[in-house]
């Protein structure tokens, strides 16, 4: 694993994006930096991160997915190493609320957000961005941010914890080379935030409803027991959650 730590950037995933344009980088490359000053989460959010108390780092894949029916397995495995390193941390109350973001009881901790190159069917390169709210105890106007400091009073070390993260990752990349990518998703489930609890939600309309979440199936949807009993399914962009 080579780490490039950079003193600051707009974005690590970005940075990445443009290294591999300009040259052979190896697998496993990691861009890290304690100060991001442009960062994004899913559909386009703003990740702001304060400087020098929090991880923020981009990682290249490549050799893992082998088609593009199973491009969400690749969440699935970020999503579970990072629960499970955290896990370790005795951070209280974990959970992943769907698609990508990590969870402490209500407050979210921290994000995921992954770029996929599909060069063709068998050959797709992944960018995986990672934003981790660490050592921040002041998050004002964000109500529902926390950080693992703030869960347990203690403070961390950041490369630390990347190193954790990478390492349980590659762990969790075996099992989808070997075909085991089912032990994850039986593990995501079991974090997977408001499962089998009635929520609210709104649509891509903003029409506010109440539903059941039952599950995440294969492609990336989220499977919802709607109030009429009937079975829908909503994709990351057609479904907010209500906190």
């Amino acid at each position: 694993m080579q780490i490039i730590k950079l003193n600051a950037t707009d974005s690590t995933n970005e940075y990445l994006k443009q290294l591999v344009t300009s040259q052979v980088v190896e697998n496993y490359t990691v861009i890290y930096t304690e100060n991001q000053r442009n960062g994004r989460g899913q559909m386009g959010s703003v990740w702001i991160s304060q400087e020098g108390k929090n991880l923020t780092f981009s990682l290249l894949l490549f050799g893992v997915l082998k088609n593009v029916e199973s491009i969400y397995n690749l969440n699935i495995a970020v999503a579970v190493a990072i629960v499970d390193v955290l896990k370790r941390e005795n951070i209280p109350e974990l959970k992943i609320k769907w698609p990508n973001d990590i969870m402490s009881a209500n407050r979210k901790l921290g994000g995921i957000l992954i770029e996929n190159a599909i060069k063709s069917t068998t050959d797709i390169h992944s960018i995986v961005g990672i934003g981790l709210n660490v050592n921040q105890q002041n998050f004002d106007g964000l109500p529902q941010a926390t950080s693992l400091c703030l869960t347990t009073g203690q403070f961390y070390n950041c490369e630390e914890l990347l190193t954790k993260i990478v390492d349980q990752l590659k762990n969790n990349v075996e099992l989808i080379t070997e075909n085991k990518s089912e032990v994850l998703w039986e593990k995501y489930h079991q974090f997977l935030y408001k499962k089998d609890i009635p929520s609210a939600f709104a649509n891509i309309k903003g029409v506010k409803f109440m539903g059941i979440i039952k599950q995440v199936i294969a492609n990336g949807q989220l499977e919802v027991i709607m109030e009429d009993d009937s079975l829908q399914y909503f994709s990351i962009r057609e479904l907010k959650m209500l906190y």
